[in-house]
């Protein structure tokens, strides 16, 4: 949810509604703007693979740049974002025509030119690579939490980074869990319906595969993917998630109608857009209120759920609470569908089957699997547990 691609009344808003609500207001991967600042609300300073903020002009990672900005007591966590649920392995484009001078001036780019980022990261190539890129950004900021958000698409490219978190013994603080269903107007549409996998798998398998390595207590897991109601707030963090990001309920409160000219500069309710004339139109004041109801009411209602069903806490919640219809006559809970494994149980053999296939084609020396090892017959058997919904395979853009 960047400045450029928002306008920065929408951002005024967020941020606004953030500090009243006392939550968190994600930047997005266009660096931090006075309107992030000036309202006050917290936030987590997102760099994407176009480093914008901390960059040279010729798009490589500017240590110096980012070191001042993480000094800032309203920068709470720093997150590097691998790929997007929107579009994961892609990358994106800010026109031309919204790249004003004020907006090359806090990415650092040139003003009136299409501003690009690429699909991966020019940090780093491997998973040892992007702990090291990890530690640098902890260091650098003094020691503030650093992250990374991701769309699971290749299961065995979340198996390497969690091998290299445990070769490295260096941890992201916490992993944001992108669903595959996100998209906004400016996504391409193939991309947004058939790339990556949906939220609910992979905050299972991301929560599964942290608890088998011995990472979980390490690392929180935040999910984000289409959350606008309390009972995804409950369905999230039942599947392991520790706290939920909100974009699209968001959009909504600032008064979005979904007109899909996202890139076009020419939204008509002001949100997505840097035309004057149509800013206007979000008005400040009144959108602040709405952001700030909608989060308060929303964890309200979780927390009426929670209470039906007789907990006191979020930590209480197991997939045991959340059913759901899988056949005309058959229920299963969350707990029957994605089971649990043992903590600890993918640090040695043998593994649990339905990990095997990953374990065996993934290594933190690099991001890609090696197929090569693996007979397709071997696939074909370990690959019969895999999900009925036919999605590209590809997540951290590398």
């Amino acid at each position: 949810m960047s400045f450029g691609s928002l306008s920065q009344n929408a951002i005024l808003s967020l941020n606004g509604g953030a500090k009243m609500g006392g939550f968190a207001h994600n930047t997005g991967e266009g660096g931090i703007s006075d309107y992030h600042k000036n309202p006050g609300g917290d936030l987590i300073w997102q760099i994407g693979t176009g480093y914008f903020g901390c960059r040279y002009h010729d798009g490589k990672f500017n240590d110096e740049a980012f070191t001042e900005k993480p000094q800032s007591p309203q920068i709470k966590m720093v997150e590097i974002k691998l790929s997007q649920g929107a579009k994961p392995g892609h990358g994106g484009i800010l026109p031309a025509k919204k790249v004003t001078p004020e907006i090359a001036r806090i990415r650092l780019v040139k003003e009136g030119f299409d501003v690009i980022s690429p699909p991966a990261h020019s940090e780093f190539k491997t998973p040892l690579e992007m702990m090291a890129f990890v530690k640098k950004l902890r260091d650098h900021s003094g020691g503030k939490p650093v992250g990374i958000k991701l769309c699971i698409g290749r299961r065995s490219e979340f198996f390497a980074i969690c091998k290299a978190m445990v070769e490295t013994k260096t941890y992201v603080d916490f992993i944001t869990v992108d669903g595959g269903e996100g998209g906004t107007g400016a996504s391409p549409q193939e991309f947004s319906n058939a790339v990556g996998m949906p939220l609910r798998e992979a905050l299972a398998f991301v929560f599964d595969v942290l608890t088998g390595f011995g990472l979980k207590r390490h690392i929180k897991i935040i999910s984000s993917g289409k959350v606008a109601s309390g009972f995804d707030l409950v369905k999230n963090i039942a599947l392991g998630a520790d706290l939920c990001n909100s974009a699209r309920g968001m959009m909504f409160a600032l008064g979005c109608i979904q007109a899909l000219e996202c890139n076009s500069n020419t939204c008509p309710t002001g949100v997505a857009t840097q035309d004057p004339s149509l800013m206007k139109g979000l008005v400040v004041e009144d959108k602040t209120v709405r952001v700030f109801n909608f989060h308060r009411l929303t964890v309200a209602s979780a927390v009426e759920l929670l209470g039906a069903a007789g907990l006191h806490h979020t930590h209480q919640l197991t997939r045991a609470y959340v059913n759901r219809r899988v056949a005309p006559n058959i229920m299963q809970s969350y707990m029957e569908t994605y089971p649990y494994i043992p903590e600890g149980s993918l640090l040695q053999t043998p593994y649990p089957l339905r990990f095997e296939l990953g374990m065996a084609l993934s290594t933190s020396a690099s991001f890609v699997p090696t197929d090569y090892n693996v007979s397709f017959v071997d696939y074909a058997h370990a690959n019969s547990f895999s999900d009925s919904i036919d999605v590209v395979g590809k997540s951290s853009d590398n």
